[in-house]
């Protein structure tokens, strides 16, 4: 069983940056894989980013590649997601997920945050 808590949302301008943290309970966090996506206002959740287990292989969504930055601390048992030159289409509840394998695919991870919102305004 893993438990995931989002942070780090909130209200800031075009051009801006955010740091969302993902924080996880359980002693294996390591063997876990996290994804990141967002669920804009009358859309479909999306994938944004994830990150393998030890940090070795990640993968970004093209909307946010040279942008976004995932990375972990397996020590802390944190994900986390950098976001920089935000854009008021960013604008979203984001949300961490964690599974065995490593995936673009939301329908795969097992273990979801409650999310944390992202507003960018023009």
């Amino acid at each position: 069983q893993v438990q995931l808590i989002e942070s780090g949302g909130g209200l800031v301008q075009a051009g801006d940056s955010l740091r969302l943290s993902c924080a996880a309970s359980g002693r294996t966090f390591s063997r876990y894989s996290v994804g990141w996506f967002r669920q804009a206002p009358g859309k479909e959740r999306q994938f944004v980013a994830a990150i393998s287990g030890t940090g070795s292989t990640t993968y970004q969504a093209d909307s946010v590649k040279g942008r976004f930055t995932i990375s972990r601390d397996n020590a802390k048992n944190t994900v986390f997601l950098q976001m920089n030159s935000l854009k008021p289409e960013d604008t979203a509840v984001y949300y961490c997920a964690a599974d065995l394998r490593l995936t673009m695919a939301l329908n795969n991870y097992i273990y979801w945050g409650q999310g944390t919102q992202v507003t960018v305004s023009s």
